[in-house]
């Protein structure tokens, strides 16, 4: 079994930077964030393999989010420059079995509770 919490959320403006963590409890796999806000579908923001050599992000965040874990204190983190008021949503943290990067959040098998990120503008 994992657990996962997530920290780090908060009220920031457009053009910040907020980092947010996820502690995971269990063995080592494949990470991922999401993010979602009401009335719409949790959609992928990013992901990193087991060993951290491999990561992938959504088009939207490209450039400015970056993903990456320290398997030592069994933290992930994802470090968000350049917020925009439309980052705002709740980020999950999400562990998967599989043995690949994926975004396709059916294929993640744990959820931690969620933080709220607000990028006013």
């Amino acid at each position: 079994q994992v657990q996962l919490v997530e920290s780090g959320g908060g009220l920031v403006q457009a053009g910040d930077s907020l980092r947010l963590s996820c502690a995971a409890s269990g063995g080592t796999s494949n990470m991922g964030w999401f993010r979602q806000v009401p009335g719409k579908e949790r959609e992928f923001v990013a992901a990193i393999s087991a060993n951290g050599a491999i990561t992938a992000y959504a088009d939207s965040v490209k450039g400015r989010f970056t993903i990456s874990r320290d398997n030592a204190k069994k933290m992930v983190s994802l470090q968000m420059n350049s917020l925009k008021p439309e980052d705002t949503a709740v980020y999950y943290c999400a562990a998967t079995k599989t043995g690949t990067v994926v975004g396709d959040r059916g294929l993640y098998d744990y959820w931690g509770q969620g933080t709220q990120v607000t990028v006013s503008s």
